[in-house]
Protein backbone atom coordinates (compact mmCIF):
# COMPACT_ATOMS: atom_id res chain seq x y z
CA UNK A 1 0.00 0.00 0.00
CA UNK A 2 2.68 2.38 0.92
CA UNK A 3 5.13 1.14 -2.19
CA UNK A 4 2.41 1.75 -4.02
CA UNK A 5 1.72 5.35 -3.07
CA UNK A 6 5.26 6.18 -3.58
CA UNK A 7 5.57 4.54 -6.66
CA UNK A 8 2.44 6.96 -8.04
CA UNK A 9 4.58 9.85 -6.60
CA UNK A 10 7.66 9.14 -8.31
CA UNK A 11 5.57 8.40 -11.16
CA UNK A 12 5.57 12.38 -11.58
CA UNK A 13 8.12 13.93 -9.35
CA UNK A 14 10.45 14.98 -12.10
CA UNK A 15 7.41 17.31 -13.27
CA UNK A 16 7.07 18.92 -10.15
CA UNK A 17 9.42 22.24 -10.15
CA UNK A 18 10.82 21.25 -6.29
CA UNK A 19 12.10 18.92 -4.36
CA UNK A 20 9.71 16.20 -3.29
CA UNK A 21 9.84 14.47 -0.01
CA UNK A 22 7.57 11.24 1.57
CA UNK A 23 7.74 10.43 5.43
CA UNK A 24 6.32 8.12 7.57
CA UNK A 25 4.37 10.21 9.91
CA UNK A 26 4.86 7.82 12.96
CA UNK A 27 8.27 8.59 13.90
CA UNK A 28 9.35 11.11 10.96
CA UNK A 29 11.42 8.94 8.83
CA UNK A 30 12.16 9.47 5.09
CA UNK A 31 10.15 7.05 3.11
CA UNK A 32 11.21 8.72 -0.54
CA UNK A 33 13.07 12.16 -1.75
CA UNK A 34 12.81 12.88 -5.77
CA UNK A 35 16.13 13.03 -7.74
CA UNK A 36 16.39 16.92 -7.92
CA UNK A 37 16.26 16.74 -3.86
CA UNK A 38 19.40 13.49 -3.56
CA UNK A 39 21.47 15.74 -6.36
CA UNK A 40 20.57 18.66 -4.15
CA UNK A 41 22.29 17.05 -0.45
CA UNK A 42 24.73 14.58 -2.69
CA UNK A 43 22.65 11.60 -1.61
CA UNK A 44 21.61 8.71 -2.99
CA UNK A 45 17.72 7.94 -1.59
CA UNK A 46 19.32 4.74 0.42
CA UNK A 47 22.01 6.85 2.20
CA UNK A 48 19.55 9.26 2.95
CA UNK A 49 17.08 6.54 4.38
CA UNK A 50 20.01 4.79 6.29
CA UNK A 51 21.28 8.16 7.40
CA UNK A 52 18.12 8.04 10.43
CA UNK A 53 17.55 11.25 12.29
CA UNK A 54 20.85 12.74 10.69
CA UNK A 55 18.84 13.30 7.59
CA UNK A 56 17.60 16.60 10.01
CA UNK A 57 21.03 17.89 10.00
CA UNK A 58 20.44 19.39 6.41
CA UNK A 59 18.15 21.90 8.13
CA UNK A 60 19.01 24.86 10.16
CA UNK A 61 16.95 23.66 13.99
CA UNK A 62 17.27 27.76 14.39
CA UNK A 63 13.67 27.20 12.00
CA UNK A 64 11.68 24.58 13.88
CA UNK A 65 10.14 26.78 16.55
CA UNK A 66 8.71 28.11 13.60
CA UNK A 67 7.04 25.34 11.20
CA UNK A 68 7.13 22.33 13.85
CA UNK A 69 4.21 23.27 15.98
CA UNK A 70 2.18 23.96 11.76
CA UNK A 71 3.25 20.90 10.86
CA UNK A 72 2.02 18.85 13.99
CA UNK A 73 -1.25 21.07 14.57
CA UNK A 74 -1.75 19.55 10.54
CA UNK A 75 -0.97 15.91 11.27
CA UNK A 76 -3.35 15.93 14.65
CA UNK A 77 -6.43 17.58 12.60
CA UNK A 78 -5.76 14.68 10.39
CA UNK A 79 -7.42 16.56 7.36
CA UNK A 80 -6.55 15.25 3.43
CA UNK A 81 -7.08 18.25 1.93
CA UNK A 82 -5.14 20.65 4.28
CA UNK A 83 -1.89 21.94 4.19
CA UNK A 84 0.84 23.91 5.74
CA UNK A 85 3.18 26.46 4.17
CA UNK A 86 6.96 27.98 5.94
CA UNK A 87 10.15 28.76 5.26
CA UNK A 88 13.02 26.50 6.29
CA UNK A 89 17.00 26.59 5.47
CA UNK A 90 19.03 23.57 3.85
CA UNK A 91 22.31 22.98 3.24
CA UNK A 92 24.02 19.89 1.99
CA UNK A 93 27.14 19.87 4.89
CA UNK A 94 28.40 22.56 7.40
CA UNK A 95 31.25 24.14 4.40
CA UNK A 96 27.99 25.48 2.70
CA UNK A 97 26.03 28.80 3.44
CA UNK A 98 22.18 27.58 4.51
CA UNK A 99 19.85 28.10 1.68
CA UNK A 100 16.22 29.60 2.23
CA UNK A 101 13.38 27.14 0.66
CA UNK A 102 9.70 27.46 0.85
CA UNK A 103 7.84 24.34 1.80
CA UNK A 104 4.51 23.01 1.62
CA UNK A 105 3.51 19.64 3.39
CA UNK A 106 -0.13 17.78 3.37
CA UNK A 107 -0.89 14.40 4.46
CA UNK A 108 -0.85 12.41 1.90
CA UNK A 109 -2.15 8.90 3.25
CA UNK A 110 -3.95 7.66 5.92
CA UNK A 111 -3.84 4.21 7.37
CA UNK A 112 -7.14 1.73 6.92
CA UNK A 113 -7.93 2.89 10.43
CA UNK A 114 -8.06 6.19 8.90
CA UNK A 115 -4.80 7.89 11.24
CA UNK A 116 -2.42 9.99 9.31
CA UNK A 117 0.54 8.00 7.71
CA UNK A 118 2.23 9.54 5.46
CA UNK A 119 2.73 13.25 4.56
CA UNK A 120 4.16 14.94 1.24
CA UNK A 121 6.86 17.99 1.25
CA UNK A 122 7.33 20.04 -2.01
CA UNK A 123 10.06 22.00 -1.33
CA UNK A 124 11.08 25.05 -3.91
CA UNK A 125 14.35 27.40 -3.30
CA UNK A 126 13.92 30.92 -2.39
CA UNK A 127 16.62 32.04 -4.73
CA UNK A 128 16.91 34.79 -7.56
CA UNK A 129 18.74 32.40 -10.05
CA UNK A 130 15.32 30.52 -9.81
CA UNK A 131 13.23 32.94 -10.71
CA UNK A 132 10.84 32.89 -7.89
CA UNK A 133 8.37 35.63 -8.00
CA UNK A 134 8.57 38.81 -6.24
CA UNK A 135 5.55 37.86 -3.74
CA UNK A 136 7.58 34.99 -2.44
CA UNK A 137 10.73 37.32 -2.14
CA UNK A 138 8.76 39.64 -0.35
CA UNK A 139 7.10 36.93 1.99
CA UNK A 140 10.77 35.45 3.10
CA UNK A 141 12.16 39.31 3.63
CA UNK A 142 9.22 39.75 5.88
CA UNK A 143 9.43 36.39 7.42
CA UNK A 144 13.07 36.92 8.51
CA UNK A 145 12.27 40.29 9.60
CA UNK A 146 10.12 38.91 12.08
CA UNK A 147 12.58 36.32 13.02
CA UNK A 148 15.04 38.92 13.76
CA UNK A 149 13.03 41.34 15.82
CA UNK A 150 10.72 39.27 17.51
CA UNK A 151 12.30 39.45 21.07
CA UNK A 152 12.53 43.57 20.49
CA UNK A 153 8.77 43.36 19.42
CA UNK A 154 7.86 41.29 22.59
CA UNK A 155 9.37 43.50 25.04
CA UNK A 156 6.68 46.19 23.94
CA UNK A 157 3.87 47.38 26.60
CA UNK A 158 0.45 46.52 25.40
CA UNK A 159 0.06 50.31 25.20
CA UNK A 160 3.13 50.96 22.99
CA UNK A 161 1.64 48.24 20.56
CA UNK A 162 -1.49 50.22 20.18
CA UNK A 163 0.31 53.13 19.77
CA UNK A 164 2.65 51.67 17.33
CA UNK A 165 0.04 50.39 15.27
CA UNK A 166 -1.79 54.02 15.63
CA UNK A 167 1.12 55.45 14.07
CA UNK A 168 1.65 53.09 11.52
CA UNK A 169 -1.78 54.07 10.30
CA UNK A 170 -0.83 57.36 9.78
CA UNK A 171 -2.70 58.74 12.72
CA UNK A 172 -1.44 62.14 14.00
CA UNK A 173 -0.31 62.65 17.97
CA UNK A 174 -3.47 64.45 18.53
CA UNK A 175 -5.92 61.86 16.58
CA UNK A 176 -4.00 58.82 18.51
CA UNK A 177 -4.91 60.89 21.98
CA UNK A 178 -8.11 61.42 21.49
CA UNK A 179 -8.84 58.08 20.25
CA UNK A 180 -7.15 56.44 23.43
CA UNK A 181 -7.99 59.39 25.78
CA UNK A 182 -4.58 60.33 26.45
CA UNK A 183 -2.46 63.74 26.40
CA UNK A 184 -0.43 64.02 22.95
CA UNK A 185 2.21 64.48 25.26
CA UNK A 186 2.06 61.19 26.39
CA UNK A 187 1.42 59.46 23.33
CA UNK A 188 5.08 61.44 21.99
CA UNK A 189 6.63 60.04 24.47
CA UNK A 190 5.35 56.68 24.16
CA UNK A 191 6.74 57.75 20.09
CA UNK A 192 9.99 58.25 21.43
CA UNK A 193 10.44 54.80 23.56
CA UNK A 194 9.37 52.93 20.41
CA UNK A 195 12.15 54.58 18.62
CA UNK A 196 14.22 53.45 20.96
CA UNK A 197 13.14 50.09 22.10
CA UNK A 198 12.93 49.04 18.65
CA UNK A 199 16.21 50.56 17.21
CA UNK A 200 14.55 52.32 14.55
CA UNK A 201 14.90 55.97 13.35
CA UNK A 202 12.26 56.79 10.67
CA UNK A 203 8.61 56.00 10.43
CA UNK A 204 8.91 53.35 7.12
CA UNK A 205 10.94 51.15 9.97
CA UNK A 206 7.67 51.39 12.27
CA UNK A 207 5.47 50.42 9.68
CA UNK A 208 7.70 47.35 8.92
CA UNK A 209 7.27 46.52 12.68
CA UNK A 210 3.89 47.05 12.43
CA UNK A 211 3.20 45.07 9.48
CA UNK A 212 5.73 41.92 9.97
CA UNK A 213 3.57 41.55 13.61
CA UNK A 214 0.04 41.72 11.89
CA UNK A 215 -0.95 45.00 14.07
CA UNK A 216 -2.30 46.38 10.73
Amino acid sequence: MIIQKINEIDGIADDIPGVVIIHLIEDLSVQYISKRGQAYLGRTLDEIKMSGPVYYNYFNKEDLDDYLPKVKALFDGNKLNESVSYFQQVRRDETMPWSWHFSTSKILMQSPDGNPLLSITISLPVDAEQHVNSKLERLLEEYIFFRKNRKLFLNLTVREKEILRLLALSKSAKEIARELVISSHTVETHRKNLRKKLNITSNYQLNKFALAFDLI
